[in-house]
């Protein structure tokens, strides 16, 4: 899982760069987002390993557990079916899966964070490239599932979706979860300061840190809930269910802009289960 990061973008340039709001295309999204997160990988698993673990499924800061919500169906009919994660990170969701009897398969863009899933070890496939160009034949799984992964950093979702629904039998369910769209006019901040309205909701403009040079080392693009439905139906599936996670009682951790404060008033994460029929 890779919710969006804090401000801070790790980028070693001598200087910090610059945050600024302007047009960002697929390719320089994606060679941003892949520089990103290889240069932040190790912090990023030192930071949330704990919280994630090795072998959770877990769908969002809020502490989501595919065990208690079965969005891809109950565990014990997982057993056989292949499964693909995409923006795997360290296969934390992937290795759940193994465990359950499905025959996974973990993707991420950024070959450092694979290392990590390396680390932690596990028997299945782990394949480094970009989900707007899935390197697999059509009809290849029979699930597919992005905890914070790919979507919420690509310049063209409905050119994802696609990709998952190709590589998807018909029946095959996607779930996948974002930062809920509404946070976009809030600050990310975990305070009572996250918590005034500070930009427009419906400006599409997307979130970029830049060197001294003007190249993008980090890009977030933002679609409101209507785009985001308007995407799973242009990307030939259909909405079954969408699901926004209450902050539980018993989280008490902070994660970047989430937090219990914050958790309790307004929605973090969007979670969108999709259907290829």
């Amino acid at each position: 899982m890779t919710p969006e990061p804090a401000s801070d973008s790790g980028y070693d340039s001598g200087s910090e760069p610059e945050a600024t709001r302007r047009a960002a295309g697929v390719t320089e999204s994606s060679r941003a987002n892949r520089g990103w997160w290889d240069r932040n990988a190790d912090e990023y698993q030192v930071e949330h390993g704990t919280f994630l673990g090795d072998d959770r499924f877990v769908w969002g800061p809020e502490g989501l557990d595919e065990v208690e919500a079965e969005l891809l169906g109950p565990p014990d009919g997982l057993k056989g079916r292949d499964v693909l994660e995409i923006g795997a990170g360290a296969a934390q969701c992937s290795r759940w899966l193994a465990a359950q009897g499905a025959r996974p398969v973990a993707l991420d863009i950024s070959h450092r964070q694979l290392q990590h899933a390396l680390r932690i070890g596990g028997s299945f496939p782990l394949v480094c490239a970009d989900a707007g160009a899935l390197p697999f034949a059509d009809g290849s799984f029979d699930l597919a599932c992005s905890a914070y992964g790919a979507l919420p950093f690509v310049a063209d979702p409905v050119l994802v979706l696609k990709e998952v629904r190709r590589v998807l039998r018909p029946g095959g369910r996607f779930v996948f979860s974002v930062t809920h769209p509404v946070r976009w006019a809030f600050p990310d901040e975990p305070g009572p300061e996250g918590l005034t309205v500070a930009a427009s909701y419906f400006d599409r403009t997307p979130y970029v840190e830049q060197d001294d040079e003007g190249r993008a080392v980090y890009v977030e693009h933002h679609r409101t809930i209507g785009d985001r439905v308007r995407d799973v139906v242009a990307g030939g599936f259909r909405l079954v269910d969408l699901v926004e996670p209450e902050w539980p009682a018993w989280n008490t951790s902070e994660w970047g802009g989430w937090s219990p404060l914050r958790g309790s008033l307004i929605p973090g994460t969007a979670i969108f289960v999709c259907v290829r029929d």
